[in-house]
């Protein structure tokens, strides 16, 4: 067990999470239920798989955590493209939260 709070990639998923709240406000009133929940779920997700797994007693629970986690990260990833193509996110915005999620 360990103290996820120490963890670097916790503290970044962290900063994620308030940058991913910030940009989806703007997002249309339609997608409050799509894309904008899914988008808060997925960055959530990363840092809770993160502090869950540090939580575990062995090597191996640890890991199947940051794996689920990362699968969170290609998640967001992927929303935020598809936010993009439709023009929810400047190509700013995009890049910000691009920036934070690798």
């Amino acid at each position: 067990m360990q103290d996820f709070k120490k963890l670097l990639v916790w503290q970044k998923t962290i900063g994620l999470i308030k940058i991913a709240y910030q940009k989806t406000v703007t997002f249309p009133p339609e997608e409050r239920y799509v894309l904008t929940s899914q988008i808060k779920r997925a960055v959530i997700s990363i840092s809770n798989n993160i502090a869950e797994g540090c939580g575990r007693f062995t090597k191996k629970d640890f890991l199947h955590f940051l794996q689920m986690a990362l699968g969170s990260t290609n998640e967001v990833e992927n929303c935020i493209i598809i936010c993009r193509e439709l023009e929810y996110l400047s190509g700013e915005s995009f890049e910000d939260l691009n920036g934070r999620n690798t």
